[in-house]
């Protein structure tokens, strides 16, 4: 699975420039995560993979095939999207909330394949006990776990999450993002998510997008190769220390640099 970003700009109605043309190139099956300060475009990068947003310039290749030509429908089958806020969603079960992920497959028939396949997932996340809770009244940490379930009940070729772990405890920070890699090689999936956490990104990433101001790509590559003392100097204004453990790279932050 081999998705590219060719020349993509984006610029907000108002005349702001969010994306400044943006080139990746990015192939399965791995974790890709992308970092960067607030505002520099990482949200709206994702929204235009996913047609969300449409780019003022630029084109997103799926397998070669730009994204553009499919339907609503078939894009999702292709690519999945798990937003950053998990909004209201009515009186549900949180079963029917994570069912609503098959229907991008079957439509809107649930068959007993979609059953076990989402009591799977949510034994796989650890969540079982939550199935027939209102989804309303969870805690802002279980709706997240129930927002990655459903987006892993997509069973996309390309699955993309925005900060999926910001709600989440230390524990299950670790938990979702380990689980998210396993799950991107042994299924064979494109799996890309934002992040806040360099350290995590550096321990789990198989690639690492690092975005700036103003809305460029400062680089990209692998977790050494790009989560360097400079790099955080120079994106996020920020003095510190890299340690290496056994090849990875860990920030120890310092102080904010003075402009």
């Amino acid at each position: 699975m081999k998705l590219e970003i060719k020349g993509m700009s984006y610029r907000y109605s108002g005349g702001s420039s969010v994306l400044r043309d943006i080139d990746l190139e990015l192939i399965g099956p791995e974790l890709v995560c992308i970092i960067g300060p607030n505002g520099v475009g990482k949200s709206t990068l994702v929204k235009c993979i996913n047609r969300l947003v449409r780019p003022g310039e630029g084109t997103v290749l799926l397998d070669g095939v730009d994204v553009s030509s499919y339907s609503r429908k078939d894009l999702a089958m292709r690519i999945g999207y798990v937003p950053p806020d998990s909004r209201d969603m009515f009186s549900i079960p949180v079963l029917d909330a994570i069912m609503i992920g098959r229907h991008n497959i079957q439509g809107w028939r649930n068959t007993e394949a979609d059953v076990d396949a989402v009591y799977g997932i949510m034994k796989l996340l650890g969540i079982e006990d939550l199935a027939m809770r209102n989804f309303n009244r969870l805690s802002s940490g279980q709706r997240q776990m129930v927002s990655i379930a459903r987006g892993l009940a997509m069973d996309t070729p390309v699955l993309i999450l925005d900060e999926p772990t910001s709600n989440l405890d230390v524990r299950y920070q670790v938990y979702v993002t380990e689980m998210l890699r396993g799950i991107a090689e042994k299924k064979d999936r494109l799996i890309i998510m934002i992040s806040h956490d360099l350290n995590i990104a550096a321990k789990y990433a198989d690639e690492v997008v690092v975005m700036s101001e103003p809305g460029i790509v400062y680089a990209h590559g692998s977790p050494k190769e790009v989560i360097t003392r400079q790099t955080v100097r120079d994106v996020y204004g920020v003095d510190c220390e890299i340690e290496d453990h056994s090849g990875i790279p860990h920030a120890v932050l310092g102080s904010v640099l003075r402009k």
